[in-house]
């Protein structure tokens, strides 16, 4: 095994995982960053581009799960699970309704709220660290609506972001044609959100931060992770290859994947995948300046990455099966009616597995088991939205400082 010497090893190079190594890299900390893939190259590569600090509401509100049979019956629905991983689901379904209760819910309101209010400065102050100030818009989202009535379907979320505080303007049909002209006619009411910016390349991010990280001192090793070294305290990980690597703290960040590393210490966590599905469509035959979601339809479309990217699905099938590209589809059908206009020429499709937690709230911890392990892990949709909000209070609680925000509701061995 090769000498730990204070080192702090990372497993999981997405937007988390990097974002936290080089903030320990900047604290001073000997850091070796590990994945199997190049930086990236996960679920960070295809996310939706958006700092969506509206969005961390929980989705197991009645007004969501009540639907979810529905749209389960749909097979174009926002919501497919596989018939043969429903066996699965079960234990994690049961903790998703148990999350729906009205005291649990305001008490996740409020946990998700403390993050997204810091997130939009923590994402600009990190890109000035990694000198891409250039690579956000100044352009917020619009959140679409036919009519009243869709508006009133949604209103649970509008009040939620009233109650904490975040900006939004309610704008109509001549104020929405304004600002984005290739907007449907049929679109009679939005919700302007300011400070839900877009990232120009995300995954662009990633690679910068990555290039900062090793410019720091910072190390980075291709493997898998397939066991850990203990003794009174986490003493180093094995590598598929054979190979340790010695330790002395580990933090775990590796997405959808680190339920199956916590298992291996002995520390289970109910962890799903919610795979995601976009299309990135390079000569899409429109110009867009604001990203837009349609609640009553389900999907995303950000202009990102040289094009404009199509998105929104969520399907429940694990992490082995093999993709199902018709849930692409279906979203840029969707957005065909937002953007009639719109051209799928130059495409590509993606898909990708998005840590879910069934309270929506992301674990940021110090393990409850093992001296010097830490978990950053389940964040779910908002991966890119909470990365330099969760790299900033993962490397206070790491290196014994206070983080700004109380940790507790965040833990561990909250299930």
């Amino acid at each position: 095994m090769t000498s730990s010497a204070g080192t702090t090893i990372v497993i999981g190079a997405g937007i988390i995982g990097t974002a936290i190594a080089h903030d320990l890299q900047k604290r001073g900390r000997r850091v070796v960053l590990v994945d199997r893939d190049a930086p990236g190259k996960g679920a960070s590569f295809g996310n939706m581009a958006s700092i969506a600090v509206t969005e961390f509401m929980p989705a197991s509100r009645p007004s969501v799960w009540r639907q979810i049979p529905g749209w389960m019956l749909d097979p174009e629905g926002p919501v497919r699970i596989r018939p043969s991983y429903m066996p699965r689901l079960v234990p994690w379904f049961l903790r998703f309704i148990a999350a729906s209760r009205p005291s649990k819910l305001r008490a996740l309101e409020a946990q998700g709220a403390a993050l997204c209010a810091r997130s939009l400065n923590d994402t600009l102050e990190l890109l000035g660290d990694v000198g891409l100030k250039d690579q956000i818009s100044d352009e917020g989202c619009l959140s679409l609506y036919t009519d009243e009535a869709e508006f009133k379907a949604d209103r649970d979320h509008i009040e939620i972001l009233e109650r904490f505080g975040f900006p939004h303007e309610v704008i109509g049909r001549q104020a929405i044609k304004a600002l984005e002209p290739e907007l449907s006619d049929k679109i009679g009411l939005a919700v302007l959100f300011p400070q839900n910016r877009s990232m120009k390349d995300p995954y662009k991010l990633v690679l910068a931060l990555a290039d900062r990280f090793t410019a720091l001192g910072g190390r980075i090793e291709r493997g898998e992770v397939t066991g850990f070294v203990r003794g009174e305290g986490i003493r180093g990980v094995v590598l598929k290859d054979g190979r340790q690597l010695a330790a002395d703290e580990v933090v775990i960040c590796a997405g959808a994947f680190s339920a199956r590393l916590a298992a291996m210490l002995d520390e289970p966590i109910p962890l799903e995948t919610e795979r995601g599905y976009h299309t990135q469509i390079m000569a899409p035959g429109i110009l867009m300046k604001h990203s837009i979601i349609w609640p009553a339809r389900a999907f995303m479309v950000t202009p990102t990455a040289g094009g404009i990217r199509v998105g929104g699905t969520v399907e429940m099938a694990g992490l082995d099966a093999a993709p199902d590209y018709r849930r692409s589809k279906v979203t840029v059908k969707r957005a065909k009616e937002a953007l009639p206009n719109l051209e799928c020429r130059e495409c590509t499709e993606w898909m990708g597995h998005r840590p879910a937690l069934p309270d929506t709230v992301p674990i940021l911890s110090a393990s409850a088991r093992t001296r010097g392990l830490f978990y950053a892990t389940g964040h779910g949709h908002l991966g890119l939205t909470y990365a330099a909000t969760t790299a900033r209070l993962m490397g206070d609680l790491i290196t014994g400082m206070k983080p700004p925000v109380d940790l507790t509701p965040y833990r561990i061995n909250r299930f």
